[in-house]
Order: C-alpha cells, then sequence, then structure tokens
C-alpha cells in the first residue's frame, strides 16, 4: 500500500498498518481473508489514498458496492480488510455500477461518512471519468442534457431511459482520443443519476463499448469500458483539497493506448522531463 501512496503523491504517507499512530498488526504468517477469499494484499494493493478521514480505492470492475439477490458478493465483504487498525468499518460514500472501475471514497468514521454525503449531496465533489465508445463523435465537446427515468418489465427486468418527463440529467463530454472505430471520452457529469453516462452516451447513438444493457456488449475480452479516473473533493474548510487519480484496468488501457493515450507512467516522465 506504500508504493500505492507514493503513487498518489498526497495526503499524509505513514508507514503500512499505522493509520493516525494507532499500530496495525497481521496475525499469523497469511495475510487475513475476507469474504469471497479477498486477502489483505488484495485490498491494499487496491488502495489509492488514505487518511484519517477518509479512503479512495481503485474498484475492479465487476465488483458491486453493496450485496444484493444479483450480488451476493459485493465491496462489504472487503470493509473489514480496510480498517486500518480503525475500531469501525469504513462505508461508501457513493455509489459505482457494478462494471464500472475506478475511483470509490469511503469513509473511515460516522462524522467523516456524514460530511461526505453532503460534500455529494451539495454536488461539491468533482468526478471525472474516462470511456471507450463505439465509433467517432461528430463534435469534440459538448453537453448532453436529457431526463432519464427507470422503467421495468417482468420479462426484462429494470433499465433507464431517456425520457421527457424523467429527471433531470446532464453531462459534459470531451473526445481526447479516437482509434480506427472508437473514441476515448472525459465525461463529467454534473447530476447523478443512476446509469446516467451509459445511457447519454448510448442516447448519442455511441454507447460504451462493453456495455451489455445500453450497447452490444463486445469488448473483446475487456469489461465495460467507463472508469471513474479522478475524484476531487475537500472535506471540510479547514482540511486540504484531496484529488485521487486511479490507472485504468489493463483491458481498457488497451483500448485507451489505441485511442492515443500514452499512458500514466509515460505521462509521469514526460512531466519531470518538463
Amino acid at each position: 500500500m506504500q508504493k500505492a501512496l507514493n503513487r498518489a503523491g498526497r495526503g499524509n504517507t505513514r508507514r503500512k498498518g499505522q493509520q493516525s499512530g494507532r499500530p496495525y498488526n497481521r496475525v499469523g504468517n497469511r495475510a487475513p481473508e475476507g469474504r469471497g477469499g479477498a486477502t489483505l494484499d488484495d485490498v491494499e494493493s487496491r488502495v489509492l489514498y488514505i487518511d484519517a478521514h477518509l479512503i479512495v480505492l481503485n474498484k475492479p470492475a465487476g465488483l458491486a458496492v453493496h450485496r444484493g439477490p444479483k450480488t451476493p458478493y459485493s465491496l462489504e465483504d472487503w470493509l473489514p480488510l480496510l480498517t486500518f487498525g480503525f475500531q469501525r468499518l469504513p462505508q461508501p460514500a457513493h455509489r459505482l455500477d457494478r462494471d464500472t472501475s475506478g475511483c470509490l471514497v469511503l469513509g473511515r468514521h460516522p462524522k467523516a461518512i456524514r460530511q461526505l454525503g453532503l460534500l455529494f449531496a451539495e454536488k461539491a465533489v468533482k468526478k471525472t471519468y474516462w470511456a471507450v465508445v463505439e465509433g467517432h463523435l461528430p463534435a469534440n465537446e459538448g453537453t448532453i442534457e436529457a431526463p432519464l427515468r427507470k422503467i421495468s418489465s417482468k420479462e426484462a427486468g429494470w433499465r433507464m431511459i431517456a425520457a421527457a418527463d424523467g429527471e433531470t440529467a446532464v453531462t459534459h463530454y470531451r473526445v481526447l482520443g479516437k482509434s480506427q472505430r472508437r473514441s476515448w471520452l472525459e465525461l463529467v457529469p454534473e447530476t447523478g443519476r443512476t446509469h446516467q453516462l451509459r445511457v447519454h452516451c448510448a442516447t448519442l447513438g455511441h454507447p460504451i463499448a462493453g456495455d451489455l444493457q445500453y450497447g452490444d456488449g463486445l469488448t473483446s475480452g475487456a469489461s465495460m469500458m467507463l472508469h471513474a479516473r479522478e475524484v476531487s473533493l475537500k472535506l471540510s474548510e479547514a482540511s486540504k483539497p484531496v484529488t485521487v487519480t486511479a490507472p485504468p484496468p489493463p483491458g481498457m488501457a488497451d483500448a485507451l493506448k489505441a485511442c492515443g493515450w500514452a499512458g500514466d507512467e509515460e505521462q509521469a516522465e514526460d512531466m519531470s522531463d518538463a
């Protein structure tokens, strides 16, 4: 985890297992396991940022944030491995779709959880997503304003659709690169509706690659290519701003490179040479 913290380059970096001055000790020779077989090493490798109040994880695609009938294994099974010396379990401050990877913010104690909840409710947290979508957009940037509402049927289940009588939903987009048949987008949601980015991209006629529900689902072995790239917040007036960036998963990284992304390591080297 120390390497991950150094990579983030922000916040208070402490030695592995020591948070807020409280020691954290593993028991036995083997890292403890969470439900579903996740080990402490597995979970620690996903920690991008940690301080006394919050944790930012790079959530893998396919892991649901909350347990449900179709998701018996979820992030909830990781929480006992994310205490790092605290008595209480951390709690997620917002949601990411199961098939969306990237930055997920957790509060480490009740006050922080309340503060984070308020920040997300007041839209005081900036979230930036990357997506690889099918086809090429006619404009390099723009704003999608398409209200969304939920529909459901016994046969097909539920989904979100763009509808005039839906809830307001606004997404700003920018094209960052292109491959022969796909585009790499930066997406900044102004609102936080369920499946907003997925439906908005599909509404443009350019669904997210690998989206089984709103697109064709074909990704050549990768999962849905929607990634919570960056989160930026300030927990309180007295605290310093926190900005955390998550590297994309391998399959999506390959698609991004095909669209012109240089990769995080190459970009970091370019900045150090400047």
